[in-house]
This record gives C-alpha cells, sequence and structure tokens, in this order.
C-alpha cells in the first residue's frame, strides 16, 4: 500500500483542529444531563411526495453494527437497492435511477463524486453512526428538494444540535460504542461528545472502521493467481474488499429567541478502499468541508440559509490483489527498475497507473417558507453551486508517459437555480403541492492530452485529444423542473397520494467530457461497475423525464396494521445510456460511448405492516415489502442497465421488554433481462436468512446477528463485474461473465454506552 502512505501528505490545519479535541480537557461526566435537539418553530417540511419515506431511528441504531456503509440503511425502503461497489461507497438506486440521476443532499450539501468511478459518493461522507435521519422521496420529488435529477431524492442529516433543557445548566454528555464483523474481520468504533448550554452547544463525533477481504459462500472463480507474485486468493475470497476509513465531525450552535447559528467542520480520511467491481481502486481519499447554516422563525414564516465549501483529493491505483508491475522488464508482474518508457532500447517498465482527481464545490442555499394562510404555505428559494475538477493521471512508464495523461483538465460545473412551491390544505380531507424550478447549468473544460503529444502513441491518443481541443466545450443548459401532487383522505382507512412531475438532469464533466477511446484510458472511466470503457461526448443532451406515481395507503385507524401500494412509470427524453463503437463483440468487455437515446421504465413497490399478537413472551408482528421494475431502451429494445429483479424482504418481528429481535427472509428473482450492449452478466435468483437481536438497559445497547445464516452462494444482481483481482489494466486481461458475489454468513456484535 505504498502508494496510500505517500498520498497522505501532511495532515491538514482541519484535521490537526479536529484532532485537538483529545487534547482538550473534557468537563465531568458528572455533569451530564438531558440534551434537546433543537426545535425552531415556523420551519415546516413540504407534503411528503408520493412514496416519501423515513428510514426509523431504531432501525438506523438496528444496522449500524451491521454495515459501515450508510446507502445500506436504506435496504428497507420499498423501491430502492444498490449499485455494488468498495464496503462503505454502495451508490444508491431508486425505481430503477441511479448516481447522478438521483439528488443526494448531505446536511443539506450537494456534493458530487470526485473520480471516474465514481468512488467517493455523497453518502460516503458519514459514517452509520453519525446519522440523525434519512429520507427517501422515491415518487414525485417535490422543487424545493429535488433538483438537476430526474429520479428520486434522498436527504442525509447529521445529529441535530443538543442544547440544555431551561434551567439545567452546563450540560456534558456522549457516547462511545464499538463492533466486530466475523465474515470479513470488520471493526471499528465511535465516539460522539457534547457540551452544551440553553443558547451554546458544541458537539464532536468520529468514527473509524476497516475491514478485510470477504468471503462468499462458495467458491465463484478458477483461478487464485492475482498479478502479484506470491500473492493468490482463495477460490472463496472476494478480492479487492478490504477498506479502511474514518470521519470527523466538529460542529458548533447558537439558538435564542426563535434563531439557531450553526457551523459545522467534517474531515474524511480514508487511506484505502478496494473495489472489486473496478480496474483501480482507491488508495488515498481526504475530504474537508465547512458547513454554515442559519434557520429562524418569523411572524410571517421561516427562513433558512446555508453555505459550503467542499474540497476533496482523491488517489488511486492498482490495490494489493491487483497487478500492480507492468512492461517487457516486469515479466508476469515482477517488480523492475528503473521505470522505463515506450521506446526505450532497453525495455520497458511500469509502476502501475497512478491517477489522480482534485476538486472543489462551493454552494448558497436561501429558502423562505411564507404563511400565506392558515391553509396556504408559499415556499421561494434559490441556489448557487460551483464545481471546480482536474483528474491527471501522471507517468508511471511503459505506455504511460512521459507526460501525465490529462483526463478532465480545469473541468467546470456551475450551477444556479430558482424555484417556488404552493402548499395548500383544500379540505379536511384534501391537500396539494406544485412548484416550478428553473435552473442554468454551465460546463466546460480546458484542452486535454495523452501521455504523449508528438511520436507513437498508443489508442491515437494525439488525434483524439486534437479533435477534442478543436471543439466547442463551452455548454450551457436551461432546465425547467415541474412537481404536482396531491393526497385525498378517502375515509379513515384509505389515503391516496397521486401526482405527476418534469425532471430535467444535464451531462456529468465525466459525461461530456472524457476523450479518449484507448481501452486503457476508457476502462478507467467507468461508473457502473461493468467492466467496460466509456468515451464522453461533448454534444450531449440534458435528460429529461416524465413521472407518473400514485401511492394507495390502507391502514386501520390507529395505523397498527398497513398496506401501501405505489406504481409508477416514467419515460426519460435523450437517456444517457451507451452504444456501441467499432470492434464491439459479445462476451468480452468493450469500450462502449455515451450516447442520447430513449427509456421507459414502470413497476410497482408493496410495503406493510401488521401485529400478530400480544403474549406472555412478547410482541410479535410481521413487516414485509415488495419492488418489481422493468426497464427498457426504447431506442435498441435493450433492457437497460442493473435494474434490480423482483425482489422482497419478510420479517418477523418480536419485542419483549429490553430485547428487539428480527428474524428476516430475503428473496430476489434470477435476473435474466440484461443490457446487450454492455454484455451484462445474468444472475441467479436466491433466498437468505438474517436474524438480529438488541437488548438495551440504562445507557447501554447491545447488537448482535447472523447474516446469511446459511452460509448461501448467491450473486450480486446490481453489484457488477467481478474485476478484483489479476491484470486489470488490460480490457479482457481478466475474465468475462463472473458476477460479484456476495458475502457468506458473518455473525456480528456492536454496543455503544451513553454518558
Amino acid at each position: 500500500m505504498k502508494a496510500s502512505l505517500a498520498s497522505c501528505g501532511r495532515p491538514s490545519v482541519l484535521a490537526l483542529s479536529i484532532a485537538l479535541i483529545y487534547a482538550v480537557p473534557q468537563p465531568s461526566i458528572a455533569q451530564t444531563g438531558t440534551l434537546e435537539p433543537v426545535v425552531v418553530s415556523g420551519a415546516t417540511e413540504p407534503t411528503p411526495a408520493a412514496g416519501a419515506q423515513s428510514v426509523p431511528p431504531a432501525q438506523i441504531r438496528s444496522l449500524r453494527s451491521a454495515t459501515s456503509d450508510t446507502a445500506s440503511l436504506l435496504r428497507d425502503v420499498p423501491g430502492v437497492s444498490l449499485y455494488g461497489a468498495g464496503g462503505v461507497s454502495s451508490l444508491p438506486v431508486i425505481r430503477g435511477l441511479a448516481d447522478d440521476r438521483l439528488r443526494v443532499k448531505l446536511d443539506g450539501m450537494d456534493l458530487i463524486a470526485t473520480c471516474p468511478n465514481h468512488m467517493n459518493p455523497a453518502l460516503s461522507y458519514i459514517d452509520p453512526t453519525n446519522v440523525g435521519n434519512l429520507t427517501v422521496y422515491a415518487g414525485i420529488t417535490p422543487v424545493s428538494v429535488g433538483g438537476d435529477s430526474i429520479g428520486g431524492a434522498i436527504v442525509a442529516n447529521t445529529r441535530a444540535p443538543a442544547f440544555a433543557a431551561p434551567g439545567q445548566g452546563n450540560i456534558t454528555g456522549g457516547e462511545v460504542g464499538a463492533f466486530y464483523r466475523s465474515n470479513n474481520a470488520a471493526r471499528g468504533a465511535n465516539l460522539s461528545l457534547v457540551h452544551a448550554t440553553e443558547a451554546f452547544s458544541i458537539a464532536y463525533d468520529g468514527a473509524w472502521s476497516r475491514a478485510d477481504n470477504y468471503t462468499a459462500g462458495g467458491a465463484f472463480k478458477t483461478t487464485t493467481a492475482t498479478g502479484r507474485n506470491g500473492h493468490t486468493l482463495p477460490l472463496d475470497e472476494v478480492g479487492s474488499t478490504a477498506y479502511r476509513t474514518g470521519n470527523h465531525t466538529l460542529g458548533v450552535a447558537f439558538r435564542g429567541d426563535g434563531h439557531l447559528f450553526e457551523a459545522r467542520l467534517g474531515y474524511q480520511d480514508m487511506p484505502y478502499q478496494l473495489f472489486p467491481n473496478q480496474r483501480m481502486d482507491l488508495l488515498g481519499n481526504e475530504q474537508q468541508r465547512v458547513n454554515l447554516r442559519y434557520l429562524g422563525a418569523y411572524a410571517w414564516g421561516s427562513l433558512e440559509a446555508r453555505a459550503y465549501h467542499e474540497k476533496v483529493d482523491h488517489f488511486m491505483d492498482f490495490g494489493p490483489d491487483k497487478r500492480f508491475w507492468y512492461g517487457s522488464l516486469s515479466g508476469a508482474g515482477s517488480p523492475c527498475s528503473p521505470i522505463r518508457f515506450m521506446g526505450d532500447p532497453a525495455g520497458t517498465c511500469a509502476s502501475g497507473m497512478p491517477m489522480n482527481s482534485e476538486s472543489s464545490t462551493t454552494g448558497v442555499t436561501v429558502k423562505a417558507d411564507i404563511n400565506l394562510s392558515e391553509r396556504d404555505v408559499l415556499r421561494v428559494g434559490s441556489e448557487l453551486q460551483r464545481y471546480r475538477l482536474d483528474d491527471w493521471w501522471p507517468a508511471s512508464g511503459g505506455g504511460m508517459g512521459p507526460l501525465s495523461f490529462l483526463n478532465i483538465e480545469n473541468g467546470r460545473r456551475d450551477r444556479t437555480a430558482l424555484f417556488t412551491e404552493w402548499e395548500t390544505r383544500l379540505s379536511p380531507r384534501w391537500q396539494a403541492l406544485a412548484g416550478v424550478r428553473y435552473e442554468r447549468v454551465r460546463t466546460d473544460a480546458g484542452d486535454v492530452h495523452g501521455y504523449r503529444t508528438t511520436g507513437t502513441n498508443a489508442g491515437n491518443q494525439i488525434s483524439e485529444a486534437g479533435a477534442f481541443n478543436a471543439l466547442d466545450r463551452k455548454k450551457s443548459d436551461d432546465n425547467w423542473d415541474f412537481a404536482a401532487l396531491a393526497r385525498h383522505t378517502h375515509d379513515e382507512s384509505l389515503d391516496i397520494e397521486f401526482g405527476f412531475a418534469h425532471k430535467v438532469r444535464s451531462p456529468n464533466l465525466y459525461e461530456r467530457y472524457t476523450w479518449s477511446s484507448w481501452a486503457m484510458a476508457a476502462t478507467m472511466n467507468n461508473f457502473v461497475g461493468d467492466g467496460n470503457g466509456y468515451v464522453g461526448d461533448v454534444n450531449l443532451r440534458p435528460e429529461k423525464a416524465y413521472t407518473l406515481s400514485t401511492t394507495f395507503d390502507w391502514h386501520t385507524p390507529d395505523r397498527s396494521r398497513v398496506l401501501r401500494a405505489s406504481p409508477y412509470f416514467t419515460r426519460v427524453h435523450d437517456y444517457i445510456d451507451a452504444v456501441r463503437r467499432a470492434g464491439w463483440a459479445p462476451d468480452q468487455f468493450n469500450v462502449l460511448q455515451y450516447a442520447n437515446q430513449s427509456a421507459r421504465l414502470y413497476g410497482v413497490d408493496f410495503s406493510g405492516h401488521t401485529p400478530l399478537a400480544s403474549t406472555t413472551l412478547g410482541d410479535w408482528g410481521l413487516e414485509g415489502a415488495l419492488s418489481y421494475t422493468n426497464g427498457k431502451n426504447r431506442d435498441t429494445g435493450e433492457q437497460l442497465y442493473n435494474i434490480m429483479p423482483l425482489n422482497a424482504r419478510l420479517k418477523l418481528t418480536h419485542k419483549r421488554g429490553a430485547w428487539d429481535n428480527i428474524a428476516e427472509l430475503v428473496g430476489v428473482k434470477a435476473k435474466t433481462d440484461v443490457s446487450a450492449t454492455r454484455n451484462e452478466v445474468r444472475t441467479s435468483g436466491y433466498a437468505l436468512v438474517n436474524l438480529r437481536a438488541s437488548y438495551s438497559w440504562k445507557q447501554v445497547r447491545l447488537d448482535f446477528g447472523v447474516e446469511n445464516l446459511f452460509d448461501r452462494f448467491y450473486e450480486l444482481p446490481t453489484g457488477g463485474a467481478y474485476l478484483g483481482q489479476g491484470t486489470t489494466m488490460s480490457m479482457n486481461g481478466v475474465p468475462w461473465g463472473i458476477a460479484v458475489p456476495g458475502m457468506g454468513r458473518t455473525f456480528y456484535v456492536g454496543t455503544n454506552l451513553k454518558f
């Protein structure tokens, strides 16, 4: 892991300031008392869209010992699935749409993945132990929540600032916890500290986790070789699934007379996160962020303003399970020296393929909720975002040099937005919400070049760079969103929600400005994990989606029994999909081209719960969810890539005193409808059994359980192609047709102590 150590550099001022918390004497724990989360009266939230759902806090608490991946906390939300990625960086999918097609907000910030493989999505910057609340808008997303996306939205927030109750004086408290998971020896710890008065609060949250490679429920490959001399992997070990990360947040807040001022500093140091469905591995990711917020209540309503800034330094190369040394002097992967480039009469020697990405994001948002009457709220707002990206690959030997390969040079993506939204209660039985949003998205990128600008070069780098540089790369998109929804209370047992939305998303920088069709370069530009290479298109048009969604909610008056059904339909014009280039062949990895096409998605989500019995042994109940999505490219007739097949979850719940227990059955249908253009791998159906238990007493909580109880072997339907070991620099130097398998049986235990 030399590359990861070299990339860390000297500690930042922000990192040191957070570390200083440990050096400051803490007030006596004896002063601990009750802490109140902040509430500013007058602030309102939009009427929940059809399909909107918050993850219950109890569920977040029960899962945080079982996972270090915050996106996986959404696993029980109907219509949500996950693209497989690294151990803490899964990409959420809502009703067949994923990644940049969703709007994911962390503490009100729009954070952009700074990586050609999208290894650092927004939710990777928050540990499950620091999640305050998670809300998913799976259906019609209000314009005040959505924007620059065509799917749903995910709103994630860290814990709200806490203050002492009136007359309580100074309060000091916190929480400390740890966990262990058996399959991949995952372990970690978390620490929270808070000191507060009635008007002032300062808090620190830190979390650390690491894991080794995990093993599947059986052998899934035919070779143990990794491309590194003396290093092999067992046939059931899923290579490149290890990770190590640390996340820190320092927050200060003031409140008084209906006003809240808040400042948060965030820092992530991720030495490594390996990826089983990518050719490269993350060997260094440092994020620094500052987030300022004002929230105030007035006689006319509420006002919220936010300003944030983020800086990301990201580094990739081949991790320990993938071949590192290349060139004629390396033989089958032996270390060689000195580094020699193509054309050297003594031969070639290449040390890995280092890749760097740096970005800065600055954003400002202002939103006002104006109470027009007791029944009407007018919501208006404005947003600004400035994103800068440099993505370059330093020379490392062989055909990679003597210059750096400029993948994206001085990439720029700026957004400005205005929205207005009206929410009303038309009658005791009818509520409605309608809004319109305008966004202007401007993108641009500078001139590029490959590893060489003269002489012999691989993959037409010189000619393709010249053609790209001659293009007009400055683009400006004027995007209009519209959303309308209504809720009708038919009677005390039935609510009906329905709505329509028109939403627009402009291409990201990697879709527009990656330029090389050279296989070795193109395969490094891939954020779907299918093993193929991708080439951008400067002239891509924004995606435009039209969505209809309805939710029927049957329930008893006390909502102890609930059944929800949510059918939906979406048509997308100018959907950015992949098309075949010259040289395409079946049953192998290929270089593909981004292109605007047309797509259609439809499906239905079911969910519900009911009590079964209350006995001397406790309270028993059932919870369940079932989701079906169908996605099709209307131009080619093929299925869209990575659509989750029919899947269901059924839970038997049991509560008695301090005990809270769950037995869960997960079933997934075989995936036979696949994207032919991408040579997507088919996967088999499977069923898994998970057991979870928790016990709470006083200020201590214990969680334990087992996932995949019977150690079943299964393939992840949206996990991508297995690229976790071997000669991954070569497009077809690794076997095609192996899906990334899921984890075998794992036992876990975790504990948390509040003080």
